[in-house]
């Protein structure tokens, strides 16, 4: 069998398995290597957590939590992100495998933890795409003016069904037309949001903000005054806007360096996640104040899209003003558009892994010949985040609303699974302190603070009155939370039923501790042997 051969029917090239590629391990499953480099894996993680319009959607209702506090609530969501991608960057170095959590929690804990922690990448990545879908179809009639259609539920879901379509393409071509897609993308936004805070700042300290301004302070740094209550709650929500750095350690097979590039690259996009959200939050509390009336940032009415909401105040009416109120319209836009296409390259590499080692049906392995993409799991991912924003849409929007905040779980789940993971792997090659450090105590304890999170937010969601609608006489956000989780499990029990070889530990296979792939071929030559 050729390797191309091979590659088209999922399976890696004969000899491929536990090959040494740059200080790690990783399984040749034929995708493109050398793709991208340090920068372009810092564009691709920035750009997965859509910084734009998490903002927009979130930094209200954390005002509306914590107040002028915000800016605290970014930087205490920041350590546990900095924590799990510390332990990416380790696992990563070991085992540069773009399944990321499904691969590794199978090393560490067997291979039914690993199938569900690959479960829950997936399943959070296809129900955030149904509302990165519905904002990128709204904004997109709002920057031309056609507010009508904006607020029209059919249009804004065939606009974002369109959206879906255009990204899957985009990433069926590869990761290179992907990446400089991401720059244009990014590039704006960052712009954009620059200018944004420069305005506020400017504003303030100029005198000419609107009544309820607020003169920035250092004490928005420090949580004091604030109940243990409202410090989780917020927390939650911020972590949210910090989710999707690891779309860079996904693309690990296809990077320069396998085993660093992708950990240093989640690392400095969780740095320079924290710099954006820092200087934007302050700058929007100061400029807009928390004032429960008009444009302060307490006004519920503006919860949803707090730059929607402020941004004709902070730009001004004059012409540069008009055109950057413009320009932040379409920064929104881009966001949405930028990290629905970076949604679905982890979903795809997470699925490809999951059938190279024959935890799905390996048709998800296949990889396009021409383009050295994910295929098959590529298209499948367009086609399922469709069906689901479609259905979610015609079932109920609060269904929609309530199924996004239900994400913050998944994550947390398959994040702080990441996090023990990375501790129980090393906790027998601690031989110096930093190895102590990175590769034990931060890890487990990102992995923990994820755990109380997970914990938390399910005995919030299972309360009637929080969010938008109430199944089985719980809130819709825990039922459809954990209900993803449990059907994961269902999923994964019949599978394994049609399917064992993976969960009998047959296709992961240990060698020199490192996880290998055991194609077809290399069993039969063991049985041969033996």
């Amino acid at each position: 069998m050729t390797a191309e051969s091979a590659r088209d029917r999922g399976v890696p090239p004969s000899g491929s398995g536990g090959s040494r590629r740059h200080g790690g391990t990783a399984v040749d499953k034929g995708l493109k290597t050398g793709a991208v480099g340090l920068v372009s894996s810092v564009v691709i993680g920035m750009a997965s957590t859509a910084p734009a319009y998490s903002l927009a959607a979130t930094l209200g209702f954390v005002v509306i939590a914590v107040g002028v506090k915000a800016p605290t609530i970014m930087l205490l969501a920041f350590v546990p992100m900095l924590f799990i991608a510390i332990a990416f960057s380790e696992l990563n170095k070991r085992e540069p495998d773009c399944g990321t959590t499904f691969t590794w929690a199978a090393r560490a804990f067997g291979p039914r933890t690993g199938w569900i922690g690959g479960w829950g990448i997936i399943a959070a990545d296809v129900i955030v795409m149904a509302n990165l879908a519905q904002i990128a179809g709204s904004y997109g009639f709002q920057l031309f003016g056609l507010d009508s259609l904006a607020e029209s539920t059919f249009w804004t879901t065939v606009a974002g069904v369109f959206w879906i379509a255009v990204m899957t393409c985009i990433c069926y071509r590869g990761l290179e037309v992907s990446a400089r897609v991401q720059y244009v993308l990014l590039s704006v936004e960052a712009i954009v949001l620059i200018a944004f805070a420069a305005y506020a700042l400017f504003g303030v300290y100029s005198g000419s903000a609107p009544e309820g301004s607020l003169t920035p302070s250092l004490s928005w740094l420090w949580p004091s005054g604030l109940d243990w209550k409202s410090v989780v709650e917020a927390v939650l929500l911020a972590i949210f806007i910090y989710w999707g750095w690891d779309t860079a350690v996904s693309i690990n097979e296809e990077s320069d360096d396998p085993g660093r590039t992708p950990g240093r690259a989640a690392i400095v996009s969780t740095l320079l996640l924290l710099a954006t959200y820092g200087i934007v939050s302050i700058a929007t509390v100061a400029f807009a104040g928390v004032g429960a009336e008009g444009i302060g940032l307490g006004n519920v009415a503006n919860a949803d899209d707090v730059f929607n909401a402020i941004g004709p105040a902070v730009f001004g009416s004059d012409v540069p003003g008009r055109i950057f109120e413009s320009l932040l319209i379409l920064s929104v836009l881009t966001s949405a558009a930028a990290s629905t296409q970076t949604t679905i390259l982890p979903t795809a590499r997470a699925s490809l892994s999951m059938g190279a080692y024959g935890a799905i049906p390996r048709a998800f392995a296949r990889i396009h010949p021409k383009y050295l993409s994910p295929s098959v799991s590529t298209i499948w991912m367009g086609i399922v985040s469709i069906v689901f924003y479609v259905g979610l849409t015609i079932v109920s929007d609060n269904v929609l609303q309530d199924s996004i905040a239900a994400v913050g779980l998944l994550i947390a789940f398959y994040y702080g699974m990441t996090g023990f993971a990375c501790a129980w792997e090393f906790r027998r090659d601690l031989h110096t302190t930093r190895d102590a450090v990175m590769r034990f105590v931060i890890p487990l304890l990102g992995g923990l603070i994820l755990l109380g999170v997970f914990v938390f937010a399910c005995i919030e969601y299972a309360d009637p009155e929080y969010g938008y609608t109430v199944l089985f006489g719980v809130g819709g956000a825990f039922v459809i939370g954990i209900g993803t989780l449990v059907l994961g499990a269902v999923l994964m029990t019949i599978y394994s039923a049609i399917a064992p070889a993976y969960f009998r530990g047959e296709t992961l296979r240990e060698r020199s501790s490192d996880l290998t792939l055991e194609s077809p071929a290399d069993q039969s030559r063991m049985r041969l042997s033996d």
